[in-house]
């Protein structure tokens, strides 16, 4: 695809995003939420609508419903996840979210660690198990927790992209 079609499809991406917040956590409430208050800052100084925010336990089934529920609803067309991404006995997260795509968008993970290796976490950037893909027409993006994931994935990926997604999943 040459610039000219990525530009086109961009003019031609909707400009109106709802889309879910979910903050996967087992400490985190609304008042200590740094990273999902910042993923929907991000979101909203960029034109796109918060439809809901939710704060999820670090729980496989839990996250998994709470996703599947989210792709069937009317209202969200994307669903933005943060934190449970690593690989602790509790982190979950990318289980859940790979079991319902329909189709993933390796290059999303693979961006978003070479992005982290070379603007700051060097090689430790091989833990985090960002992924994103989509479930029927709804568009998932799952990040790590940290405020500096966050911002990266938001400036550098999702918020560019995320219109010219839906374009994609809607054509």
């Amino acid at each position: 695809m040459n610039m000219t079609s990525v530009e086109e499809h961009r003019r031609e991406a909707p400009q109106r995003v709802s889309c879910m917040v979910i903050t996967v956590s087992d400490t985190r409430t609304v008042e200590t939420d740094t990273g999902g208050r910042l993923l929907m800052d991000l979101l909203e100084t960029n034109g796109y609508e918060i439809a809901r925010y939710v704060i999820v336990k670090d729980d496989y089934e839990g996250i998994r419903q709470l996703v599947s529920e989210a792709a069937a609803e009317d209202g969200i067309e994307a669903v933005l996840l943060t934190g449970g991404t690593g690989i602790s006995p509790r982190d979950t997260t990318y289980e859940a979210v790979s079991s319902l795509l329909d189709k993933e968008l390796p290059g999303f993970g693979e961006i978003f660690r070479y992005l982290s290796f070379a603007e700051d976490i060097g090689s430790a950037a091989i833990l985090s198990r960002a992924v994103a893909g989509t479930i029927g027409r709804t568009a998932v993006f799952s990040m790590p927790g940290s405020r500096g994931a966050v911002r990266l994935a938001m400036e550098r990926i999702i918020v560019p992209e995320l219109r010219h997604v839906m374009r994609e999943i809607y054509k």
